[in-house]
């Protein structure tokens, strides 16, 4: 991959000297053994990346159930989506700062064990409160991984690949969700549950013997902190509780009926206003507001977040329609192995078509494929299952690597030319796109799919007779399966429905790229006419 000369020098920051190489236990570190490092190096990058995202996959996928061994109703349940969410989404305005103040490894190490011991707590004294805690402490030890993740990439590659790293370890986390839905049922119930979380504990106690095992060498440490830093945190944090608790539960409970819904918002507000109003008056503020709503990084995250609502397309639509047909995650097994074959290739075609020019023209072709593959969605019937969607989900998976990461390639690039100083902004402001961008996206979406669903139903009921022979076969069957068979055909019909409007904003987003890109060229060949006119 060619990358220009400043964004290598940027990228060499990351790199060590000579005599900072680490250790391997019992073998000192030796110049001719570079290619064992990389290899354990690329290992543990592995395995932080699951470590990352698989505990919190496996509690979404199986949320419903969840609930069920909880004692707590879904509506509930969402609130474990709000806590890893809200708590991942502004993580990283504590951690960059505490990994400059205290050592990269002291923070993930504490991490690290932090979340063992809430899982191991949720194990002895099992509850809703107990797996809050364990949601919100893996949202922070997710947003430490992400960055670790990256470190590892980094020194397994020499210094010229490292901008390849860096879509790796964007890449990488992404594969925890269709691990987690190979995962039979039956392990994770074990034991009220039990399975899940020895699977979390595990998954936490590898990450941290890998790192004891191939550690990174030690970085300079200065004070980073200042008292307003912890105000921001402690008025954003809150807030994003709130807007993440409303999100996954205003389409359970509906948002014209439940009136909490609105009080959160409006409580919300204040505290985000307060946000806003500290760090733009602030000498050294930790979110760079400026850089952020200039033009280049609002059109940055107006494409990520539209990127990420169109994504909807799978864990919203497919996965929702699998589920209203009665399927559970033991019989998807397939097609999500199909899905990461996809997402494989996905990763290389970016790693392999990536350039510094690249990232807005791969972006175009991933919304193109997710147009597609909504569009071929949009003609599900009853009879459909799996096996019929396994092409256009491996669509979307292809697609979902192709954007991630030359996405935050793009970004980086913009950090490159401003400084290190805006890295909280970039790390926020992409993480604000997907987590909240996923979070809305299954809320706009699934309550489109449930109005449409009303309307359908509606629509049929008022055009069956009794007269027709399949109406009559139905009543023959029971006085409840005339109205399951309707509600199952308006739900699919309210699914398709859902995929067209998918297959539209697919088409919107590529179209507002293609603006960017050509008011982009408009104003460089202006900035060039200027000094010869």
């Amino acid at each position: 991959m060619r990358t220009s000369r400043k964004a290598r020098a940027a990228m060499a920051d990351y790199s060590f000297a000579p005599h900072e190489q680490p250790t391997f236990p019992g073998s000192p570190y030796n110049p001719a053994h570079a290619t064992w490092r990389r290899v354990v190096y690329g290992l543990v990058a592995v395995v932080m990346a699951l470590t990352m995202t698989f505990g919190y996959a496996l509690v979404t996928i199986n949320i419903q159930a969840l609930a069920g061994g909880l004692d707590i109703y879904v509506a509930d349940a969402g609130w474990l989506t709000a806590a890893y969410v809200g708590t991942n989404a502004c993580a990283n305005l504590l951690l960059v700062k505490a990994r400059q103040q205290f050592g990269i490894p002291a923070v993930s190490h504490t991490l690290l064990i932090v979340y063992a011991g809430a899982t191991v707590f949720q194990v002895l004294v099992p509850g809703f409160g107990s797996a809050l805690m364990v949601r919100a402490v893996d949202g922070m030890t997710a947003a430490a991984l992400s960055t670790l993740t990256l470190y590892y990439l980094i020194q397994m590659v020499p210094a010229k690949f490292r901008p390849i790293a860096l879509l790796l370890g964007v890449t990488l986390p992404q594969f925890g969700s269709p691990l987690a839905r190979m995962v039979p049922v039956e392990m994770l119930v074990a034991g009220n549950w039990h399975g899940l979380h020895l699977i979390e504990l595990g998954l936490a106690l590898a990450a941290l013997a890998a790192m004891w095992a191939a550690p990174l060498p030690p970085s300079q440490q200065h004070k980073a902190f200042e008292k307003l830093d912890l105000v921001t945190v402690a008025l954003f944090l809150p807030a994003m509780w709130l807007i993440c608790g409303v999100l996954a539960s205003a389409r359970l409970l509906w948002w014209t009926d439940t009136p909490w819904l609105g009080w959160a918002l409006m409580a919300a507000v204040p505290l985000v206003v307060g946000v806003l109003l500290i760090e733009l008056n602030r000498k050294n503020p930790l979110i760079d507001l400026r850089w952020i709503t200039s033009r280049d990084m609002a059109r940055f995250a107006i494409v990520a977040f539209l990127m990420r609502l169109i994504l909807s397309e799978q864990s919203v639509g497919a996965i929702g329609l699998i589920t209203a047909a009665g399927l559970n995650t033991d019989q998807t097994h397939r097609l999500f192995g199909v899905v990461m074959a996809a997402m494989v290739a996905g990763a290389v075609t970016a790693v392999l078509t990536a350039s510094p020019k690249s990232p807005p023209y791969q972006v175009m072709v991933a919304a193109l494929i997710v147009t597609l593959a909504a569009w071929m969605d949009s003609d599900a019937t009853a009879l459909t299952r799996p096996a019929q969607l396994m092409v256009s989900q491996a669509m979307v998976g292809f697609a979902t690597m192709l954007f991630i990461g030359p996405c935050l390639l793009y970004g980086f690039m913009r950090l490159m030319e401003r400084g290190a100083t805006v890295l909280v902004s970039l790390v926020v402001l992409f993480n604000l796109t997907q987590n909240l961008g996923g979070l809305l996206g299954a809320a706009l979406f699934g309550t489109y799919q449930v109005a449409r669903t009303r309307v359908h139903a509606l629509a049929m009921s008022e055009h069956l007779l009794g007269s027709d022979p399949q109406v009559a076969a139905r009543l023959a069957q029971g006085p409840g399966a005339l109205s399951a068979a309707l509600t199952q055909q308006a739900t699919i019909m309210g699914f398709n429905d859902m995929f067209r409007v998918i297959a539209l904003l697919g088409i919107v987003t590529f179209c507002v790229i293609l603006f960017f890109r050509l008011s982009n060229r408009v104003r460089q060949k202006r900035a060039a006419l200027g000094p010869a006119t």
